[in-house]
């Protein structure tokens, strides 16, 4: 697995990068060898975040965990992932298919009078509207956009305070 490190305002030695690399081999079982996995490190006040992003052929796994030092931090962001995976492993096996996350430019253009702080870009393909409310809860977000493959429109999923979902669908 490719492990991406990004720190703000941490120093991490090197000692704590060979514990967490010995606690990321757990998913070596479950992932192939080109599967990225980003992890963020901060603090905030006298505790410490871990944030972990797994990238596997355009499904997201993530999770983010507080704790008194980083490498505990990094522990529960596993064990919660690994929560996840056993949780829609099923589900996953019968939605995914070969050539499903092939990748799509994406145009993005910012204006001069909004400042645009952070861009995020991801991969995406035609699927259905269950199979985004299943990455949207992997990811733990409140939306999810996603290429609808029954109309191919550019659809949003979100989740409304009901614990119900709900489909943004533009008109032409």
């Amino acid at each position: 697995m490719k492990t991406n490190y990004v720190l703000r305002k941490y120093d991490l030695t090197d000692k704590q990068k060979e514990s967490i690399a010995k606690k990321i081999k757990r998913f070596d079982r479950f992932f192939p060898e080109d599967t990225e996995v980003i992890i963020t490190l901060y603090k905030e006040g006298n505790r410490e975040v871990a944030e972990l992003t797994i990238y596997d052929s355009g499904t997201f796994y993530r999770a983010e965990q507080t704790a008194g030092d980083a490498l505990s931090a990094i522990d529960s962001a596993i064990d919660v992932i690994e929560g996840q995976i056993r949780k829609y492993k099923t589900k996953l096996e019968r939605r995914l298919r070969a050539g499903a996350f092939d990748a799509y430019p994406q145009d993005n253009r910012e204006e001069d009078e909004i400042k645009i702080t952070n861009i995020k870009k991801f991969i995406y393909k035609p699927i259905s509207p269950e199979e985004a409310v299943l990455q949207m809860d992997l990811l733990g977000h409140q939306f999810y956009v996603f290429k609808n493959d029954e109309n191919d429109k550019i659809c949003v999923v979100y989740r409304r305070k009901n614990n119900e979902y709900g489909i943004i669908e533009p008109i032409e």
